[in-house]
């Protein structure tokens, strides 16, 4: 078997370097960021191959040794809208081809999301290289959760990658069956590797930690709950206020922190603020903007519950990494939330969309400090089973692996 010696990794519709929550940045960004530094920690370069979208960027930015951003030059040096990056895949692909040509080549593709798997796919039969491919969010499954804003592309070059990759990666279990049910994937060419949490970043801390975060944003002795991600209509935003407007408790304090994403951010944020005004909670809840991923281990742990409501969720980043800040997670029985949260145990899970619902774990963890205590030093050993480096080992494996397959291609 043949280690790796350089990744190809395509993150085209956002940059690992742009901040998570804003715009398209979220759990991917963290993601990619997160396995690429691991990677080459490992002894496998990884060049993270984006677009240009800002003038004067520097081509090549070497952010440690081993693990290089470039910045492919493909389209205006604008931000793009990801719905309208279809309209570049061939400009972005011929780009990836003139830097992964002579000294630059790569052993693998790793792309993620379906704008980059179109790039991807392209590349695969352009240099003969395996092909592994990550979606983070399937179209499918967002349409199946009542969310149906992508282009009528997306679909159909999602089947066309997973019908043509070397290996499909997973998130979890439930997103194997997706994959397989959903897409007529073949369950031999995918693998399960869970993302990981950095746990000397996410981590409890101590009590003058959190109290120091929570006396910076003056927080007292308020009741907090915390709801970070972008601002759209899959992440569930909404839910987290009617849960706060169900508490019916006037200390009780909702935290969001993100800004708006995608085609519809800008109007669901202007909603979200039209909703908690119809509903009289304008002293109870802080809209804040994204945050340096270094400052959200701080709000996690200022936090006495992290609410995450999501329609849909391949993983749920926020959850493992509130999970290993030792606050309990109160969140949607959705995708791979079910797998990160242990429900009655390490957090609960709720099945209903309803505020009540929600409300009802929210206010038994608020209500008794000692039980959400526990089940904070649950979640925090949970979370332990969880690392980049763990995630980045395995991946070099299955990597190597890739040199005794036979190449996979098109039907």
């Amino acid at each position: 078997m043949k280690s790796p010696q350089r990744v190809a990794v395509l993150s085209l519709h956002t940059s690992p370097l742009a901040q998570p929550g804003l715009n398209d940045g979220g759990g991917m960004n963290v993601y990619v960021r997160a396995l690429a530094s691991s990677l080459a920690r490992a002894g496998v370069e990884c060049d993270v191959l984006t677009r240009a979208d800002a003038p004067g960027l520097d081509p090549i930015v070497e952010v440690e040794p081993g693990f290089r951003v470039v910045h492919l030059d493909a389209g205006p040096a604008a931000a793009v809208s990801k719905h309208d990056l279809v309209e570049l895949i061939d400009p972005m692909t011929e780009a990836a081809l003139r830097h992964l040509s002579g000294p630059n080549s790569a052993d693998v593709i790793h792309a993620n999301y379906w704008i980059s798997g179109a790039v991807g796919h392209k590349l695969k039969h352009a240099l003969d290289t395996p092909l592994v491919a990550t979606f983070h969010t399937l179209a499918r499954v967002k349409a199946d959760a009542g969310i149906d804003d992508d282009v009528d592309d997306r679909t159909r070059i999602e089947h066309e990658v997973i019908e043509c990759a070397d290996l499909m990666l997973a998130s979890t279990d439930a997103e194997v069956d997706q994959l397989v049910d959903l897409y007529g994937g073949s369950r031999e060419r995918i693998a399960v590797v869970p993302p990981g949490v950095d746990h000397e970043r996410f981590n409890p801390g101590t009590p003058a930690d959190r109290a120091a975060v929570r006396s910076m944003l003056g927080l007292g002795d308020r009741p907090t709950l915390l709801f970070a991600g972008r601002i759209q209509a899959l992440k569930g935003a909404d839910l987290a206020i009617r849960a706060l407007a169900a508490l019916n408790n006037p200390e009780a304090l909702l935290l969001i922190v993100g800004g708006p994403s995608g085609l519809e951010g800008e109007r669901e944020l202007a909603k979200l603020h039209a909703q908690v005004g119809e509903l009289g909670l304008s002293n109870q809840v802080r809209f804040m903007l994204p945050q340096a991923h270094d400052s959200l281990a701080g709000l996690y742990r200022a936090a006495d519950v992290c609410v995450v409501p999501s329609r849909a969720e391949s993983f749920g980043l926020v959850a493992l990494e509130a999970a290993a800040c030792g606050t309990p997670v109160v969140a949607a029985a959705v995708g791979g939330l079910t797998s990160i949260v242990e429900d009655g145990k390490t957090g609960f899970l709720v099945e209903s969309r309803d505020a009540l619902a929600f409300a009802a774990p929210i206010e038994r963890l608020l209500s008794d400090r000692a039980f959400a205590q526990s089940m904070g030093d649950a979640a925090e050993q949970g979370s332990r089973k969880y690392a980049w480096t763990m995630t980045a080992a395995r991946l070099r494996l299955l990597f190597g692996e890739l040199s005794l397959r036979e190449p996979t291609f098109c039907q």
